[in-house]
């Protein structure tokens, strides 16, 4: 474990480094070298999901903070973003210095709540816990179950989110005024002056993902150009 990982990323870039399940890119060996190639061009952490490519990663990076999540869907709860301790555990294992976890008040599989997710992993695994939330009320509340950062992620995933837009600023404002701890902003920052916004916003730290590694999505989103005009 790092440390000094939570100081590491104080007003630095982290790179979301993920690929989908059905993609060739979803392998732990390339995803661990988008890791490596962010790291050269600067980054000070990575966000990474799964334990097999958190530990492929962390091989390679050594010394780099990593933000580690396992997105994992169960029947009968829409929460994704490691939804169980034993999730939470199985990252810490492969090299996870902070472990991120939707902390939003939807039902969670097997009965487990915020609170108690967030209190073991500080006494059996001695890891920061990043609270991926989508709103202030589940901020604020997160920051009471002892999360250590909150992070704007989940803002316009959620049901009761989804009619609003990423990135959060407005979230990362409310965010950063009522609470004492880090607030990282997360989600649809696509260029370098929306990074820029979100600093003097008062982030802690940026996480980019797709606009930096997101490559299936942006060949698509290239290709509907080409789609249209047949």
């Amino acid at each position: 474990m790092i440390k000094n990982a939570l100081e590491l990323i104080k007003s630095k870039l982290v790179v979301s480094c993920q690929a989908p399940v059905d993609s060739p890119l979803h392998d732990p060996q390339i995803i661990a070298a988008m890791a490596v190639a962010c790291v050269q061009r600067g980054a000070a952490g990575v966000r990474i999901d799964t334990p097999a490519h958190v530990k492929a990663v962390r091989e390679r990076l050594p010394g780099v903070p990593i933000i580690g999540l396992w997105k994992r869907k169960v029947t009968g709860s829409s929460v994704y973003i490691t939804p169980c301790f034993e999730d939470g555990a199985a990252i810490a294992a492969a090299g996870a210095d902070i472990i991120a976890m939707d902390a939003t008040e939807r039902k969670r599989p097997g009965g487990e709540t915020v609170q108690k997710i967030i209190k073991t992993i500080h006494r059996e695994l001695g890891k920061l816990v990043m609270a991926d939330v989508d709103n202030i009320k589940n901020g604020m509340a997160a920051r009471a179950k002892g999360a250590d950062l909150v992070g704007t992620t989940l803002y316009g995933y959620t049901a009761k989110t989804e009619h609003l837009s990423p990135p959060g600023y407005e979230l990362l404002t409310q965010l950063r005024e009522q609470l004492d701890i880090p607030v990282i902003c997360e989600g649809g920052i696509t260029t370098p002056q929306m990074a820029k916004v979100a600093l003097e916003l008062g982030a802690y730290a940026v996480v980019v993902g797709g606009a930096i590694t997101g490559i299936d999505l942006n060949a698509t989103v290239f290709q509907a150009v080409f789609s249209d005009r047949i």
